[in-house]
């Protein structure tokens, strides 16, 4: 599963790909959540540009989003607290 669900709490399982010409999510492969980011994976360049879009996309402050794992590697496990928005994103991606 890409994601897990707590109390008020959303963890995503994030693959991120760094240096890609845009931000954008490209799918779910492998259990989890692919997202191509414009940053290098350099000095946590790319780890930043992922909070900013995820904040973006979701409307959920860059305080509020937690890396629980991963911060190092391309797989990554982000906590997001639980948002209209980040529901019906869910909801799509499992259609």
């Amino acid at each position: 599963m890409w994601y897990d669900q707590t109390e008020g709490y959303i963890d995503l399982y994030i693959n991120a790909r760094p240096a890609s010409g845009r931000n954008e999510i490209v799918g779910i492969f492998d259990d989890t959540l692919k997202i191509k980011v414009k940053a290098p994976a350099v000095e946590g360049a790319a780890n930043r540009e992922l909070v900013r879009f995820l904040s973006k996309m979701f409307k959920i402050p860059k305080s509020e989003i937690l890396f629980v794992s991963g911060e190092t590697s391309k797989r990554k496990r982000i906590r997001l607290p639980k948002s209209e928005k980040l529901m019906r994103f869910i909801e799509e991606m499992e259609a």
